[in-house]
């Protein structure tokens, strides 16, 4: 009967060398871990005495609630500091410059309200009336043209040149109806009515005018749409009367400020 062949012993040479460099192997490996955990030990300590030391003397945050509190007291001290000192700049600057607001002048604070018609009125001037034809205009005219209803009446165009032609001769302030005329005076005719500051007139309508008189009446000549209502005037008799005066008192304007719309209450705008 016959087995595997036994294997030959190992020589007491070669056992003794493999021995001796597994022991070798060992002793480098624990002398790296030893290493490993004083490197890792020495970063340890140096961040904990870092933090210790709030992050050192160039770290600005703080690193808990008590110390940001300090800081940021700091800050608004500083701060309030700093404001105050400005402000006493201000105060030692505005009192070199001086603080007292300039007047206007009366002459020129009245000369804007006789433009804007906030301011009353007084010299002399011209008075400008117009008015309808009368009831016996009616029927043929020269050469038989019969006229027809609105060459009898006043119309709104025919206001207007007359109120230009006075501003164009150097008017400085002007009435119409009594009401003072303004920049933002909008007058309109309806039929034989006129509507003026939410005021109804009828006629004859009175164009009153503060200024060289001479030179308003010289400027209605030139108007031509005043040219064309007095041939009016002689064709159906409209109403035409030109009067000086030596003094007028022309009322400020008393109309009141602008006027708008609003929203009723209760009205919902955005929704």
């Amino acid at each position: 009967m016959t087995g595997p062949e036994p294997s030959p012993a190992p020589s007491s040479e070669g056992g003794a060398g493999g021995f001796l460099g597994a022991l070798t192997h060992a002793r480098w490996r624990s002398w790296l871990s030893v290493g490993a955990v004083a490197v890792l030990a020495g970063l340890m300590f140096s961040a904990s005495a870092r933090l210790a030391d709030g992050g050192g003397a160039g770290n600005r945050d703080p690193q808990d609630l008590a110390q940001l509190v300090d800081t940021e007291t700091s800050r608004v001290q500083d701060l309030t500091d700093r404001s105050a000192v400005l402000d006493r700049e201000i105060e030692t600057l505005s009192a070199r410059a001086g603080t007292t607001v300039p007047t206007l002048d009366d002459d020129l604070r009245w000369r804007e309200g006789v433009v804007s018609g906030t301011e009353p009125v007084q010299g002399a001037g011209l008075t400008v009336t117009l008015d309808d034809a009368p009831s016996t205009s009616v029927g043929a005219g020269p050469g038989g043209v019969e006229p027809q209803p609105d060459d009898l009446v006043v119309h709104q165009q025919d206001l207007q040149h007359v109120i230009n032609a006075l501003w164009s001769g150097g008017a400085e302030a002007m009435t119409l109806q009594g009401e003072r005329v303004t920049s933002t005076s909008a007058f309109r005719c309806s039929g034989n009515i006129l509507l003026l500051h939410g005021k109804v007139f009828s006629p004859p309508y009175k164009v009153t005018a503060v200024g060289d008189p001479a030179k308003m009446e010289a400027s209605l000549d030139r108007s031509e749409g005043v040219q064309t209502y007095l041939e009016y005037v002689d064709w159906v008799h409209l109403g035409w009367d030109v009067r000086r005066s030596d003094h007028l008192d022309l009322p400020a304007y008393d109309g009141g400020g602008l006027q708008y719309a609003t929203v009723p209450d209760g009205t919902e705008v955005f929704g």
